[in-house]
């Protein structure tokens, strides 16, 4: 089933457009939330909890591209989810290497006012990541928007870590550029 095919089962209100999102993206879901989390159990319980949102969600909305909607509901949950789970202890996960190295370029959530500073800082994101090269911003989605593990991205593309670490941390200095330009940082 197609994703338009899944999207008329939901604005129908019809349940087995759940089935369906869950038969084409449950796996897709499933890695986005495991790479956060590293809990089975959670990442599971996250990947219900998406299509339960994305139930909630279309109607009114209508995603033009369904695994994108759905991998980012998913992100967002594991993170909460995270947060929430989260101790005193900190260091040494993945997510918090992920939010140390993307600290120095963006402010936290509680820094930018209003939804539509966040939605002009999420524009210019956007901007900046289209004019990378496909595989500097491959390398930064997997590992800032996916949480993928600095070795696992480097694997996946035929690069070693150091190499891969190298890339992240200029295309983090260029979005720290692209940004103090746009007035976000200073």
């Amino acid at each position: 089933m197609d994703d338009e095919q899944i999207i008329t089962l939901f604005f129908a209100r019809d349940e087995k457009a759940l089935a369906a999102a869950q038969d084409a993206y449950g796996k897709y879901c499933f890695s986005i939330a495991e790479n956060v989390l590293h809990s089975r159990e959670d990442a599971e319980e996250c990947v219900s909890d998406t299509m339960f949102r994305a139930w909630q969600s279309i109607p009114p909305q209508h995603p033009s591209r369904l695994r994108l909607f759905l991998g980012k509901i998913t992100r967002n949950l594991a993170f909460d989810r995270y947060r929430r789970s989260r101790t005193l202890k900190r260091g040494g996960g993945e997510i918090e290497a992920v939010l140390d190295e993307l600290s120095e370029c963006v402010a936290s959530n509680e820094d930018v006012e209003g939804d539509f500073d966040r939605r002009e800082l999420s524009r210019s994101i956007s901007s900046f990541l289209r004019e990378l090269p496909q595989r500097d911003r491959q390398i930064f989605l997997k590992r800032y928007f996916y949480a993928e593990p600095v070795k696992d991205i480097a694997q996946s593309l035929g690069m070693n870590a150091n190499h891969t670490s190298v890339i992240l941390r200029r295309v983090r200095q260029k979005l720290l550029d692209h940004l103090e330009k746009e007035g976000y940082t200073g």
